[in-house]
């Protein structure tokens, strides 16, 4: 874990510090057999990329589901596809195992071959419309609502939202009270769902911060409409809200 020198990155380490010290306690019935803790075993690539983007305050917040396996569970930061935290955002760690590996979810790193598209798209678009990471994240913050990966024996991820409701509700009840500290800290004036899941999970735990809240589409490969064109589906949702984008810079589709 790295040593903060105070500021926001500092605020958002101690919140989670917290997160990890709650959600550990947790545990998952069948068809959950393994569950990864990237903030945990991966915490030095979440560090670094809370260092460098997240220390000021932010006019947006986008809040993913949970980490994906081929992303966030390799490097620690949300929708972490390796080539692009690495080769964009100059991002490169060494990353820990998970107590109990899953024997067809092998974490390696930052040495993963495995494209995690969803972060291929998110921050491709990024880098297209935005040039360099500083720029992007003078506008934009990126955040998983839930931090933990969920399995099942075949390896097949389960999202947060498939999980029993007793689960669920304590579960979401710590994610809840996260996100609502990571807002208070970041002081955007949106905060926008990836997805429907996201975006409910918003509305519910910010409920009465009177904060300006909406949806992108989700980059999943697994949504048909996310492979018909996400960028340009996502920067006219981000226009419908009043979020406005600089001119692009680079040419060609993220």
């Amino acid at each position: 874990m790295m040593a903060f020198d105070g500021g926001l990155a500092a605020d958002i380490a101690a919140i989670t510090d917290d997160l990890v010290a709650s959600v550990r306690r947790l545990t998952f019935s069948a068809p959950v057999t393994h569950t990864y803790h990237p903030l945990i075993y991966a915490r030095s690539g979440y560090d670094r990329y809370v260092t460098c983007f997240g220390n000021t305050v932010k006019a947006v917040v986008l809040v993913g589901i949970n980490p994906g396996p081929f992303g966030m569970a390799q490097t620690g930061v949300p929708f972490g596809d390796v080539e692009m935290v690495d080769g964009w955002m100059g991002i490169n760690t060494p990353i820990a195992q998970p107590s109990d590996v899953h024997p067809k979810r092998p974490i390696s790193g930052f040495s993963c071959t495995r494209r995690e598209v969803s972060g291929q798209r998110l921050w491709g678009w990024a880098k297209q419309r935005y040039g360099d990471p500083d720029t992007f994240f003078k506008q934009f913050f990126v955040l998983n609502y839930c931090p933990l990966v969920f399995m099942e024996t075949s390896g097949r991820n389960r999202t947060p939202d498939k999980l029993p409701a007793v689960e669920k509700k304590r579960l979401f009840q710590i994610c809840d009270k996260a996100l609502q500290r990571s807002i208070n800290v970041l002081k955007p004036q949106w905060v926008v769902g990836i997805g429907g899941f996201a975006e409910k999970r918003i509305n519910d735990a910010l409920e009465g911060m009177h904060l300006k809240t909406g949806r992108i589409i989700h980059p999943s490969p697994a949504n048909p409409k996310a492979n018909q064109g996400w960028a340009l589906r996502v920067e006219s949702e981000l226009a419908a809200m009043g979020i406005g984008l600089p001119d692009l810079k680079e040419k060609g589709p993220a």
